[in-house]
């Protein structure tokens, strides 16, 4: 299995970045590799979003877990390939909250893959706390 982690700390409170989180139609107002993106139902366990990347064919997701407020896990399988990505609020004693993104891939090229999956994470989180902060 390959792992990848990346965080990034805001001002911002766990319900004001849930509120983005969870508001799947807006994602590509803070992540530059979406180019377009679909919730197909409510932002709950077993729903699928479509996300087409630029310049790439589209991917199908599935939302396994979401904890309102605190995180929801997404997976995406391309041929025997499993993509999860944790993405959690965690509240910090200061009052600060820290954004976290964890990803696992399992299967035939996931060390290939990951970095390809994750490089855009520092860039992502940045953006998305960016967003978090405005009022």
């Amino acid at each position: 299995m390959w792992t990848h982690e990346e965080s990034i700390e805001t001002s911002a409170a766990p319900a004001r970045v849930w509120e983005l989180l969870a508001n799947v139609a807006r994602w590509k107002d803070w992540n530059t590799g979406i180019e377009s993106i679909e919730l197909h139902g409510p932002f709950v366990a077993d729903t699928t979003f479509t996300m087409r990347p630029p310049g790439q064919d589209a991917l199908t997701s599935t939302l396994v877990e979401v904890k309102n407020n605190e995180s929801f896990i997404d997976e995406t399988v391309v041929d025997d390939t499993r993509v999860l990505v944790n993405h959690r609020l965690v509240l910090l004693p200061s009052g600060r909250t820290r954004i976290v993104y964890s990803t696992g891939i399992t299967g035939p090229g996931a060390a290939e893959f990951g970095p390809m999956v994750t490089h855009d994470f520092p860039d992502v989180l940045a953006a998305l706390k960016k967003l978090a902060e405005q009022s």
